[in-house]
């Protein structure tokens, strides 16, 4: 018996999304073995614009995440509030490290609400994956 394809649940925003950081996602060589382009990303903001980004590997930590050059470009344009987000390499779609997840939160809290596609048939909400966030604890406190 044939098995029957499963169709992508994903939004035509989404797959917008997916196609954007794909589309951006080309690793090519810097200076010294160096890359960037290894893993692409797209936010769409409030606002419905998508601004796209991509990493940059290079020695002792000063290169950045993908998701880090997609906030930039959003951040020149004056916007902050992000509902949608992606990342991918050559293989597959990418969940945020901690440091892009914290980036998202810090930028604008509202982001919390951003949905964060971990697959194709997986989207959560950016507060999802930062539960008992330590900024949200430290307010809790101090109204004690």
């Amino acid at each position: 018996m044939k098995a029957t394809p499963q169709r992508s649940k994903l939004s035509a925003a989404l797959k917008e999304l997916l196609a954007i950081a794909r589309k951006v996602q080309k690793e090519f060589a810097l200076d010294d073995g160096y890359s960037a382009g290894a893993v692409g990303a797209a936010v769409r903001t409030r606002s419905g614009r998508i601004y796209s980004g991509i990493c940059i590997d290079v020695a002792c930590g000063i290169g950045f995440c993908a998701e880090h050059s997609a906030v930039a470009e959003m951040l020149k344009a004056r916007e902050t509030e992000i509902v949608a987000v992606v990342a991918v390499n050559a293989k597959a779609i990418l969940p945020p490290c901690g440091r892009c997840r914290e980036l998202l939160y810090q930028v604008n809290r509202k982001n919390a609400a951003a949905r964060v596609l971990l697959r194709e048939d997986r989207v959560v909400l950016l507060r999802e994956l930062l539960p008992e966030h330590w900024i949200e604890a430290k307010k809790r406190s101090s109204r004690k």
